[in-house]
């Protein structure tokens, strides 16, 4: 104590003052300040107990997971506004709700200006969450970025593309931008184009073909049947359009092509019908002059026709 008498001894008799003003304003607002620390652990309790009771009575009403969670974090943060606002009203009672929120109005407008970005995410995110156009474990493509949904935050999207590679795209891309569901619905449309030699019988090589389209079991002709159109005169063939509805996923689309093709080929080959390739027949308009190789082997071999005459 005595030190410390001495070592405030050296200060000057203003700052003195001042600082045993700071001293009693300290002592005079304490105890509401510790009223207020005190409403501020209620919050917690209640925050606390509706993360823990909330989700469980939305998921007993069947509410969407997404759903859930976008309402658990609204409620979570509205209520601790409202206790930090009510709690520093408590310790400062010269600050009204009414300058409080004056205050955080303008801090507000000032904070969102200077992360626009990072708030345009958290709203997107929000609203991707509560309308839900795509889910978890749907296949999308959007702004050239195509693979599977794994997470969906408040803030970005986690896609696993294809070929393994793992991106994280913001949500404000997602919900600004077209997006293409490609398992919206359990079954999707695949083409492929077939052509058979112009010496062929149109319609009966269209018959094959259906008849092998739907010998695969991934074609699900029992729900929209498989249809096949002469779709144009080639240069060497007539060429089908082969169309038939499969599963949604990419891996679906591929296997099934592969199915279709091996088994229109077999089919057109048993039958005997020929698959052309491109011809190419070369026409000169003046005789070709011999390399000198190719007049050495024709001059070689007469010699050796001369020997055995």
């Amino acid at each position: 104590m005595e030190f410390v008498s001495r070592l405030w001894s050296y200060f000057p008799a203003p700052m003195r003052d001042q600082l045993h003003g700071y001293a009693l304003g300290f002592w005079r607002v304490l105890p509401q300040i510790l009223a207020a620390l005190v409403f501020l652990l209620v919050v917690w309790g209640v925050v606390t107990l509706l993360q823990r009771t909330l989700p469980r009575a939305m998921r007993r009403a069947r509410m969407r997971r997404a759903l859930i969670d976008v309402m658990t974090m609204l409620v979570t943060v509205g209520l601790w506004l409202f206790g930090i606002l009510i709690a520093v009203t408590i310790a400062f009672p010269t600050i009204t709700p009414g300058r409080a929120l004056t205050a955080l109005g303008v801090g507000g407008v000032a904070i969102g200006f200077a992360f626009k970005d990072v708030f345009e995410n958290f709203l997107a995110g929000i609203l991707l969450l509560v309308r839900e156009p795509f889910k978890v474990e749907d296949f999308i493509e959007c702004e050239g970025i195509e693979g599977q949904v794994e997470v969906i935050t408040i803030r970005d999207t986690h896609v696993r593309q294809t070929d393994g590679q793992l991106v994280v795209a913001p949500n404000a891309m997602f919900f600004k931008n077209p997006v293409t569901i490609r398992t919206a619905e359990s079954l999707r449309r695949t083409t492929i184009i077939c052509g058979v030699a112009y010496g062929e019988d149109v319609d009966n090589a269209r018959a094959i073909i259906a008849r092998a389209v739907r010998s695969v079991d991934s074609v699900r002709d029992d729900v929209k049947d498989v249809q096949i159109f002469a779709q144009e005169f080639a240069d060497s063939s007539i060429n089908f359009e082969v169309t038939w509805w499969t599963g949604s996923r990419p891996v679906d689309i591929r296997a099934s092509r592969d199915k279709v093709v091996a088994a229109v080929k077999r089919a057109l080959d048993d039958h005997g019908i020929e698959i052309p390739f491109p011809y190419r027949t070369l026409t000169f308009k003046e005789p070709l002059a011999l390399s000198r190789a190719a007049k050495r082997e024709e001059g070689g071999s007469q010699e050796d026709g001369d020997d055995a005459s």
